[in-house]
């Protein structure tokens, strides 16, 4: 009785915890199964599912788009971040772009070769072969940090009934992570709350995914809306560091301006190429398509395919840039909160690192960006021609400061294009922050933070507000702020 309690414990933990409706799956021989079956939700309207099961307090009927407590779900996401061809199949051919980007319309251009260094990750062989994801977190995937060497590591995978996927030590988070799969049906929410009970186990978070934040899709009008004289602009020797898609190198906008680059998902292949040069140009480019801090050195991360992935492969892009020593880290995406997230937040801030983060374009209802919306991250929303706010920007308290994010021509892919979307707006402030450095390399994170704020252009009601934050970017008057 006392394996049966825990298990049905479990499975009203996992019905609050999951955001979509799921089945409560369970391995206990003292079930009947009658009781299975309103474990799994298959009784004719839950009829015949008493108290005692636990089917009648916070259950969902399958598709009916709530959670537990009546809580509203976020929408599925419904992604193929890991292309997984059946054996023997030929690889598929990315389908032609309809930007500037060259090439026959027949025959598409061979992928270019990266001009600098690429560093794989160490520590993230894979047990088995990674797949398509649905949802706002892998369902097969729970992320823990494990106070011990390997052999604790198996040990916990071994009392649970877990798959050890990957492990390595994260130098942000200070300790091993761990990424356990689950092979046998057990919802995340039941292997978290099982997981608890381990003191060898620290956090137990589930493997969010992330969202890249591009929106729609002449000249850029950003320096003269915060006030940055193109001529004058210079982020010269200032490490920048972005987390993102792969990039096309071979832009000219990017011409020495990747220092060395990162690929933390190693396994899977490079099909789009276009938002990650998109951050870099705005950030650092060159040419007719100048940047906001042209000189300054891009380090960058991809851990971006299809526009998303999973917060494992961020951390270990976060700790690769944390160990470049870089000033900046840019991050032009949004997911849900997870500690993990934010603790290698809150430690890469103590590092001395502006972080800098996309608000989000999921629009004015929408909840928390993140990590956007973590405390010591300066988040960003996106501003047009004319100062008005992006109508499918988030709002809230967290916003921080605003920035030109609306129909900017910026590099992409072989060629450039027209893109909108917090992300790019968020670059344009790296791109700022990159000045102020240059121009005062010892000002610190705070000081550039409270130089924003104070000098910020106010846009909506008086003081900060929930849609432009402190205002619009005033590179020149934050220079100046002492």
């Amino acid at each position: 009785m006392a394996a049966k309690a825990v298990i049905l414990h479990a499975a009203l933990l996992a019905a609050a915890f999951v955001a979509a409706p799921a089945f409560a799956q369970t391995n206990d021989p003292n079930l009947s199964q009658t009781q299975v079956d309103c474990l799994n939700r298959t009784t004719a309207a839950g009829a015949g599912c008493d108290k005692n099961n636990g089917t009648k307090n916070g259950g969902s009927a399958p598709g009916d788009g709530t959670a537990a407590g009546g809580a509203v779900s976020l929408p599925a996401l419904i992604v193929d971040l890991f292309p997984n061809p059946p054996a023997g199949a030929s690889p598929q051919t990315p389908a032609p772009s309809n930007g500037t980007s060259g090439g026959s319309a027949n025959t598409p251009a061979p992928p270019p070769t990266p001009s600098g260094p690429v560093t794989v990750p160490q520590g993230l062989n894979l047990a088995e072969p990674p797949r398509a994801i649905t949802g706002e977190f892998v369902p097969d995937e729970v992320l823990v940090t494990v106070d011990g060497d390997a052999g604790t590591v198996q040990q916990i995978a071994n009392s649970f009934g877990l798959q050890v996927r990957s492990q390595r030590q994260s130098r942000l988070l200070g300790t091993t992570l761990v990424r356990f799969g689950i092979t046998d049906g057990r919802p995340v929410g039941v292997v978290l709350a099982q997981l608890a009970a381990d003191g060898r186990t620290q956090r137990r978070e589930p493997n969010h995914i992330y969202t890249l934040q591009q929106a729609a899709g002449i000249v850029n009008y950003a320096f003269d809306r915060i006030t940055l004289d193109a001529s004058q602009a210079s982020g010269e020797n200032v490490r920048v560091a972005v987390i993102d898609t792969g990039i096309d190198d071979t832009n000219p906008a990017l011409a020495g301006v990747i220092a060395q680059q990162f690929d933390a998902m190693p396994n899977v292949p490079i099909e789009k190429r276009d938002h990650g040069t998109s951050v870099d140009g705005l950030i650092a480019g060159v040419g007719p398509l100048e940047g906001m801090a042209p000189g300054a050195k891009i380090y960058h991360a991809r851990a971006f395919e299809g526009g998303k992935s999973t917060m494992d492969v961020i951390l270990s892009a976060l700790d690769w840039a944390a160990e470049q020593d870089v000033r900046i880290i840019n991050m032009s995406f949004v997911g849900p909160e997870n500690d993990l997230l934010g603790s290698a937040c809150r430690n890469a801030r103590a590092l001395g690192i502006v972080l800098v983060a996309a608000a989000g374009n999921n629009g004015p209802k929408a909840p928390y960006g993140y990590p956007a919306a973590f405390d010591g991250v300066i988040a960003v929303t996106a501003t047009d021609a004319k100062d008005g706010l992006m109508p499918q920007a988030n709002r809230g308290a967290y916003v921080f400061i605003s920035a030109p994010g609306v129909e900017m021509v910026a590099p992409s892919g072989a060629g450039s294009d027209v893109v909108t979307g917090t992300s790019f707006a968020a670059a344009i402030v790296s791109g700022a922050i990159a000045n102020l450095i240059h121009a005062a390399p010892d000002r610190s994170a705070d000081d550039i933070e409270k130089a924003l704020a104070a000098t910020a252009k106010d846009l909506g009601p008086k003081g900060r507000d929930n849609d432009f934050g402190y205002g619009l970017l005033d590179t020149k008057a934050a220079e100046a702020a002492k």
